[in-house]
């Protein structure tokens, strides 16, 4: 029979790490990266599991990288604090696993925005690698918006991974924050006015139009205008950093 391993990082997550975990207690082992987190959420996570390791903040990238080592599965899926694995994935999963014609495969990510499912807006069903055979697959070593890079053949499954992404626009909003500082991190070279005046708009033109999230409705328009703030203090920050050089 073939092992399964669920990685999982972690920091503060004492909100979310209970329902996340009881999502995965199936599996065959439960492996936690947890970045010195000051809540409750080791206390938790070690109902579940024992293997829990410390490790300062390296970046997403390196963090998942240093789970993938401690797993000792033959498969291995990846997923984050605030996302649940559905009944019907799990036994997608069993089955996948145990029939082994791939060697990793794609699932989709069902959303959740305030509250809402996300239908359009380009959040669904955005497929990604998410169970793999350990062997074949690695993180590449991104400080944010980190993948899998792995070789063989894949195939996709139905079920979807439930992603509660904020509970508020003030938590999301630092949470694009966030992202746009680490990106910039990694960054080199200028934005012109160009991208910096022309970007933010049409990030909001494809989400709103072209990815139909005005289907999504009041919620649909929020989003979109919140990644339309984030493309521009991503470019914005892009150009302080050069102009101080």
């Amino acid at each position: 029979m073939a092992k399964l391993s669920v990685i999982i990082i972690t920091k503060n997550e004492e909100e979310n790490i209970r329902d996340c975990l009881k999502s995965v207690k199936w599996a065959d082992e439960i492996v936690i990266v947890d970045s010195f987190s000051h809540d409750r959420t080791v206390e938790i996570a070690k109902e579940y599991t024992d293997k829990i390791l410390q490790q300062e903040w390296m970046g997403y990238g390196r963090q998942k990288n240093l789970a993938l080592e401690k797993a000792t599965g033959e498969w291995v899926l990846n997923i984050d604090a605030d996302e649940r694995v559905t009944q019907e994935l799990a036994r997608e999963i069993k089955e996948a696993i145990q029939e082994k014609q791939y060697d990793g495969y794609y699932i989709p990510n069902k959303a959740y925005f305030l509250g809402k499912w996300m239908r359009h807006s380009g959040w669904y069903p955005d497929y990604h690698l998410r169970l793999f055979k350990k062997g074949k697959g690695r993180f590449n070593e991104r400080m944010v918006h980190e993948a899998v890079q792995a070789e063989g053949k894949k195939d996709y499954l139905k079920g979807a991974i439930e992603h509660f992404t904020a509970r508020s626009i003030g938590e999301y909003l630092r949470r694009l924050d966030k992202y746009a500082r680490l990106t910039i991190k990694e960054r080199e070279g200028r934005a012109g006015w160009y991208r910096i005046f022309f970007h933010p708009p049409f990030t909001f033109f494809k989400m709103y139009i072209i990815k139909r999230g005005f289907l999504d409705g009041i919620h649909g328009l929020i989003l979109a205008l919140c990644h339309s703030y984030y493309t521009f203090s991503k470019y914005a920050r892009l150009w302080e950093k050069s102009s101080k050089n």
